[in-house]
Order: structure tokens, then C-alpha cells, then sequence
């Protein structure tokens, strides 16, 4: 299979990730977040107790890594596809920027004051206020979530578009 073909397939998988991920990150701002941050600092230990199993942290990391890992690829597989490329390397730039980046300095720290140190060091209001940069963060993570899919998309659709007319005619 030719570097061209194969970089379909990886393209899809690449929307296939980061629409996933998209709804993921729909799901934890639409209806989970609202039920963790409610009544904080009260429903922040309901939250860490809920979650005690498994949560957001166990599945978003190793999705976001997978999801980093085949848009790199994807890039390189689709690379000398000029109606692609770009589209491809955008949302791979908003991949890494808007969401890696931005949750690891602004959602980490806060999820260290919130959930690891609590209300053991920290004030109520100090946990309420950070609650609330979170959630309002949170929906540009969405945001940034919405783009990256929709990049990666109308790249898997040019892809086609370029194989499609780059095919012999019967």
C-alpha cells in the first residue's frame, strides 16, 4: 500500500479520535462538570469519591496522546497532498496549542488545588473561585475540541477529493 493510499485510512482514524474526543470533552462540560462544581467545596469530595474508580484523568491522557500520535502521522502520511496538508497540519496545531498545552498549564494547576490538596490547603473560596475558571476554561476546551475535529474532517475530505481525481478514468 503506497504512502498515499495508507494516509487515508490514518486520516479517518484521526477524525474517528478526534471526534471522540470532541464528545468526550462535550459530555465532561455539559454534564459532569456541572454536578462536580455545584457546590464547592462539598461536591468537589463527592466528586473525588465518585470518581475514586476511575474519571476523566484515566481516559482523557492516554485518548489525547493516541490523538496527538496519529494526527503526526497523519501529517507525514499526507504531507506532499497540498489540498490537505494544511488543513491537517491546523488542526494538529489546535490539536497541540489549544487543547495539550492549554489543559497542562491551565487545567493542571487547577486540578492540583481542587481535587490533590483540597480543602486541606486551600480556602472555600479559593476552591470555589478556581471551580469556576475551570468550567469557564473548560468551554474553551470545547471550543478548541470542536475545531480540531472539524479541521482534521474537511482534511480527510480533500484527501478524498485529491485521491478521487488523482484516480484513472475508466
Amino acid at each position: 500500500m503506497s504512502v498515499h493510499r495508507l494516509g487515508f485510512p490514518v486520516s479517518a482514524v484521526y477524525v474517528w479520535l478526534a471526534m471522540v474526543a470532541f464528545g468526550g470533552i462535550a459530555v465532561e462540560t455539559i454534564v459532569i462538570y456541572p454536578n462536580v462544581f455545584h457546590d464547592v467545596p462539598r461536591s468537589l469530595t463527592e466528586a473525588s469519591e465518585f470518581f475514586d474508580v476511575t474519571g476523566p484523568a484515566d481516559f482523557f491522557p492516554p485518548m489525547g496522546a493516541a490523538t496527538l500520535i496519529v494526527a503526526v502521522v497523519t501529517l507525514l502520511l499526507v504531507r506532499k497532498v497540498r489540498a490537505a496538508r494544511w488543513w491537517i497540519a491546523a488542526s494538529l496545531a489546535s490539536l497541540a496549542l489549544g487543547e495539550f498545552l492549554f489543559s497542562v498549564l491551565y487545567f493542571w494547576p487547577r486540578n492540583e488545588i481542587m481535587f490533590d490538596e483540597g480543602a486541606a490547603m486551600h480556602t472555600a473560596e479559593l476552591l470555589r473561585s478556581t471551580a469556576v475558571e475551570f468550567e469557564v476554561g473548560h468551554w474553551f476546551r470545547l471550543g478548541m475540541s470542536a475545531v480540531t475535529a472539524t479541521l482534521a474532517f474537511v482534511g480527510l475530505q480533500r484527501l478524498h477529493r485529491d485521491r478521487i481525481a488523482s484516480e484513472p478514468r475508466a
